[in-house]
């Protein structure tokens, strides 16, 4: 290979070492200041594991919650196809490795990725001996790719998405981005346009999957679950309250929020407000005394008695509980996913299609670009431009079950008319791994 091929990589590689001295501060702050589990497991970051596997290893590499729960029913598949395997989960992120524990306890293994540096990427390679991996949605680690293709493991982008930012700015380091690419055994698209923006930056060998969220099963106990929580919701605040669920809201968007809560006329009515990221449950908590509404906290429901509920003039609950969504979905009677009133991207609404809910979405959901506009045109959800908007959304469809009614039975229509994609990336898994 050239020099000149090699410089790019070389100045990627020089980037991480110059960064890898404060990773360690970094992990104490984000350990002391918001999440505890950053203080665990430090050594795996760096390429250091105990417990050599026992089987052979098929691996999967989800960052965080939303690509992991994506990756449930590709693992189910995986696994009685290839009953004789290991599925190894490596996460970046805790939240992504609680999640896989609430999936799948230890029927997988789980670990964290390492940076991505020459020699902690060789430690991990060697320790666990991957027979193939598969890297879900937009996460290009370049050595660890070099790396793959140099042990000739096969290596697939699968779930794959690219929206128009994001290939903005891989193109601004387009020579890296292109070797990257090129080096990847295949790539498992979204969408056709995802397919025409990875080829842009100089990938090879893609096809067209589908999304492998449109395949994600409801838990059987879901809807048992969700009648439970509305049934004890019920006994404390009080019966045949409409609910609102808020769910998956990023920073900055509770106060839109509460905005349209406020301005919509909703008789009694319940918002179930559930923060994406964890570390921010006390902080939206302190945010919703700010702002002057009674909220109960989902960890205590189990624990207050009717009379205190009662006492507080209950108007929120707040979701500070992992694992649960499917629980929320199915208590409420219509839901806004959140990420998309603020340019976050969005996040999965096919969830909750999946329980037969009405679905509102905000302005920016280009990460869930085609799902978004597909269960729109489906008339399984309504998109609204800002918190004014919301608040007619929902003052219109909480006043409405006939409405409500139609827009969950599109909902479950679309949900199902959209899977097949864990049977394509199965396909594409057998033609490298026997």
């Amino acid at each position: 290979m050239c020099e000149n091929s090699l410089m790019p990589r070389f100045l990627y590689t020089l980037l991480l070492y110059g960064l890898l001295p404060f990773a360690p501060i970094k992990l104490l702050w984000r350990g002391l200041r918001r999440q505890p589990e950053y203080l665990h497991h430090w050594g795996e970051r760096f390429g250091f594991y105990g417990g050599v596997p026992a089987q052979p290893v098929i691996w999967l590499h989800c960052v965080s919650v939303g690509e992991t729960r994506a990756a449930a029913p590709l693992v189910l598949a995986l696994q009685a196809r290839y009953p004789r395997h290991r599925i190894l989960f490596t996460h970046t992120t805790p939240t992504g490795r609680v999640t896989s524990e609430q999936l799948f306890g230890d029927k997988v293994d789980r670990v964290y990725l390492p940076y991505d540096t020459p020699g902690a990427v060789a430690r991990f390679l060697r320790h666990f001996k991957p027979e193939i991996g598969l890297i879900l949605e937009t996460e290009l680690w370049f050595n660890l790719i070099a790396a793959c293709h140099a042990r000739q493991i096969p290596l697939l982008l699968v779930n794959a998405r690219m929206s128009a930012k994001s290939a903005h700015g891989y193109g601004k380091v387009a020579r890296l981005t292109e070797q990257g690419l090129a080096r990847l055994s295949a790539i498992a698209a979204q969408t056709e346009q995802d397919k025409q923006r990875l080829q842009s930056l100089g990938a090879q060998n893609v096809s067209i999957c589908g999304n492998l969220k449109f395949d994600v099963e409801p838990p059987a106990d879901a809807d048992a679950l969700g009648t439970a929580l509305r049934e004890r919701l019920g006994e404390l605040v009080g019966r045949n309250r409409p609910v609102f669920l808020a769910a998956s809201t990023r920073e900055g968007e509770e106060e839109q929020i509460l905005d349209a809560i406020r301005a919509a006329d909703v008789p009694q009515l319940l918002t179930i407000l559930v923060p994406r990221h964890p570390q921010r449950f006390t902080e939206v908590g302190q945010l919703l005394k700010k702002r002057g509404f009674s909220y109960l906290q989902r960890s205590r429901l189990a624990h207050v008695t009717a009379e205190e509920a009662a006492a507080l003039n209950v108007e929120v609950i707040l979701g500070d509980s992992m694992g649960e969504m499917f629980t929320y979905y199915a208590a409420c009677d219509l839901a806004f996913i959140g990420g998309s009133l603020l340019p976050y991207g969005g996040q999965n609404l096919i969830e909750a299609c999946a329980m037969g809910k009405p679905v509102l979405v905000g302005p920016h959901t280009f990460n869930f670009e085609a799902a978004a506009e597909f269960a729109i045109a489906d008339r399984a959800a309504w998109r609204v431009r800002d918190s004014g908007e919301l608040a007619k959304a929902m003052q219109r469809l909480l006043g409405d079950a006939e409405a409500r009614q139609a827009m969950g039975w599109a909902a479950i229509e679309f949900s199902r008319s959209a899977g097949g994609a864990v049977q394509k990336v199965c396909d594409l898994v057998r033609r490298f791994l026997r």
